[in-house]
This record gives C-alpha cells, sequence and structure tokens, in this order.
C-alpha cells in the first residue's frame, strides 16, 4: 500500500479527460502567453475569493515580489514578516534592496505573534534607521494568521498588509476567504499546494483598482498601453496559458478537495493528539490543510520508523530564515527567535492530500505511536 507525500497521479486520473480536453482547446487556438485562458482563470479566482481584481502570474515568488514593486518599497524600507517560513517571503524584500525585520511566532499556529509584531515595529520606528512600511503574514501550512490583530497594528502605523496565502489558499478566516484579507494578497500554483499547477504560477488579488493596474503594467515588463511603451521597471511575470489551463480544472474539483482535506486532518488528529502536539486552529477558522505538521521531542524516531515502512515525511522548516547564511548581514544568532527556534527542532509533517484512504491514515498513525510511545514510557 504505497503512501505518497502529495498524491498528483490519482488526482491526474481523475481529470485527466478534461484536462486533455483543455490542453487540447490551447493547443488549437496556439496563444501560449497570455491565453484567453488565462483571463477566464482570473474571473474564476476573483469569484471564489470575492476580489475586485485577479492577476495571474508566473509563481508564487513573483506574486509577492510585484506588490512590493507597485508600493515601491526600496532601500531603507522596513518590512516585517516571519522567519518561520519558505525563503520566498522574505527573498522578494531583499531583492528591493529593503531590509527583513523578523518576527517570532505563535506556538499553536506558529503564524506572525502580534505581541511580538508590535514590539518589533515600535522598536524600527524608534531607532530611526528604517521606515516601517509594510508587514507580510505568512498563513503557515493553510492556518491563516491573527489578521484582525494585525490590520490594527498596520492601521496604527500606516502599514500595507500583503497576505502570503502560498500556502493557505480555500482557507477561511472569519467567513472571508483567503487571498481577501489584508491590502493585497499573494498565492502560489506550485504543484504541492491545494490548488497547483503542473509547474510553476501564481496570483495576486485586490481590491484597489490603481493598484492592479501597476501590477498589469508590472505583470509585463512595465509596459503600458503599447507593447513599446514602457512606463516603469517590470518583470516577465506572465501566467502560462497550459498551467492556467491546469487550474481551472484543478478548480471544478477543488471545493470537494478542500472538504477531504478536513476528513484526512481531522482522522489524524483523532488518532494522534494524545502522543504529540498535533495543530491547532483556532476558532472562526478553516485550515486548508496544505502541510499536517505535528510536534514531536522524538522527531527522529518517528522519521525512522516511518521512513521503514515506506511512508515519506518532510520538516518545514529545518533552519529558520533568520539563521540562513542567506540573511547573516541581517547579524541575527541563535536566541534571537527562540519559539521559532524551539518549533524548527521539533516539527515534522505527514503525508497530507485528498485522496488518502483511511487504512493509509491509521498506517501513518501507527508508526508514528510506534516510535513515540516507547520515548514516553521510558
Amino acid at each position: 500500500m504505497d503512501i505518497s507525500f502529495v498524491d498528483l497521479i490519482q488526482q491526474f486520473r481523475r481529470l485527466e479527460p478534461t484536462l486533455r480536453r483543455r490542453f487540447d482547446e490551447v493547443f488549437a487556438h496556439g496563444q501560449y502567453i497570455m491565453g484567453p485562458e488565462v483571463f477566464e482563470l482570473e474571473r474564476e479566482l476573483a469569484d471564489f475569493v470575492s476580489v475586485t481584481h485577479v492577476i495571474g502570474c508566473a509563481s508564487g515568488t513573483d506574486a509577492l515580489l510585484m506588490p512590493l514593486m507597485a508600493h515601491d518599497v526600496g532601500p531603507g524600507d522596513a518590512i516585517f514578516t516571519t522567519p518561520f517560513t519558505f525563503i520566498a517571503t522574505t527573498e522578494v524584500v531583499a531583492l528591493l534592496g529593503a531590509t527583513p525585520v523578523f518576527v517570532d511566532i505563535d506556538p499553536r499556529t506558529f503564524n506572525v505573534d502580534p505581541v511580538s509584531l508590535t514590539q518589533a515595529v515600535d522598536r524600527v520606528r524608534d531607532s530611526g534607521k528604517l521606515r516601517p512600511r509594510g508587514i507580510i503574514p505568512v498563513d503557515l501550512f493553510g492556518i491563516p494568521a491573527d489578521y484582525d490583530a494585525i490590520e490594527v497594528i498596520a492601521d496604527q502605523h500606516q502599514l500595507f498588509v500583503l497576505e502570503d496565502a502560498a500556502q493557505s489558499f480555500g482557507a477561511r478566516y472569519k467567513g472571508h476567504r483567503t487571498g481577501s484579507l489584508g491590502d493585497m494578497a499573494a498565492t502560489s500554483f506550485f504543484p504541492a499546494k491545494p490548488l497547483g499547477a503542473y509547474g510553476d504560477g501564481g496570483a495576486i488579488f485586490t481590491n484597489d483598482d490603481d493598484l492592479a493596474e501597476k501590477l498589469h503594467s508590472i505583470r509585463v515588463h512595465g509596459q503600458s498601453n503599447d507593447r513599446y511603451n514602457n512606463t516603469r521597471v517590470g518583470l516577465n511575470a506572465r501566467l502560462d496559458t497550459l498551467q492556467a489551463a491546469v487550474v481551472l480544472t484543478k478548480m471544478t474539483v477543488f471545493e470537494e478537495e478542500l472538504d477531504a482535506r478536513q476528513r484526512v486532518a481531522a482522522h489524524y488528529s483523532e488518532r494522534l493528539r494524545d502522543v504529540v502536539q498535533v495543530p491547532h486552529v483556532p476558532a472562526e477558522i478553516v485550515s486548508s490543510w496544505a502541510q499536517y505538521s505535528i510536534l514531536s521531542d522524538h522527531r527522529d524516531a518517528v522519521r525512522s520508523v516511518l521512513a521503514a515502512a515506506g511512508i515519506p515525511t518532510a520538516i518545514y522548516y529545518p533552519i529558520p530564515l533568520h539563521l540562513q547564511a542567506a540573511f547573516s548581514y541581517l547579524g541575527h544568532q541563535v536566541g534571537d527567535f527562540p519559539i521559532c527556534e524551539e518549533i524548527s527542532s521539533k516539527i515534522i509533517s505527514l503525508p497530507m492530500h485528498p485522496y488518502l484512504a483511511e487504512k493509509q491514515i491509521d498506517r501513518i498513525c501507527s508508526g508514528v505511536i510506534t516510535a513515540v510511545q516507547p520515548q514516553h514510557d521510558n
């Protein structure tokens, strides 16, 4: 009974006839760059999230970079975010010459801690060395950050909020879809995401007409109403038509797959809550379950037992960003963000996708229990 960490094969088999029809339509019209499927997808995403504008782009990284460019973020600007995320969240800040300012995380949700965020903003403002400009909360593993608290801080200090929904597309925060939180939002269609393409892709969400106009320009080399009239420095960040066709097809089963992820997560939590720390989902929040991540003091034993049984696992993230060589110029050291560092030493992600059978989940849980229980007994 093979178990995949993310099973794209079963999903493909289910969607294959529609996918092939969609591909044939693209091959027939031949508009491989910015074809009609791109604009169709943007409309469907806007309806799904309930926002005015969606701008498809080439990757989740571009989806984070482009809004910062539209806000003219650059040297001397401070952007507040978490060190417990994939590097793309902070990489885009550094690429523009701005300064990432890390904030420790909540020990239960692993998202930005609002109290630590307030302290960081006050510290930067009082030092006078950098201009506080914006916040990039990350909806880690599919659980939205605490946007009510974050928005209060942003309003007090006139900061923009760029929601990093790369892992949370499809989740809900107090009745609102992720992608509609903050001033703008970014998501990724990397294949392993809850809504993924068969290559790179991303999208930006906003209700701001002026921002949307800038983003459309930045997406295509900064062009204006004519392809050879460039009003700003931009990017080649267009969403590939074939990838748009894939995402359109997957959207037809997305709600059903989100429900299936809920069932998988509930089964995991029921079996494991007494032996490891299972994910905490706050009230009025629905996770999209991009990952199912547990905490254990016996992580190595868990990984070893599961690997011996042919069950894949992953660690997100073994080295927090403030300790990565790429950000050594910021001068951080071990102990600067203790909660983040402790979580990174204990976290392990189990297989998570909509096509996990109950027998497979039980087998995974039995492996975790086998690895942890002897340690508890000792």
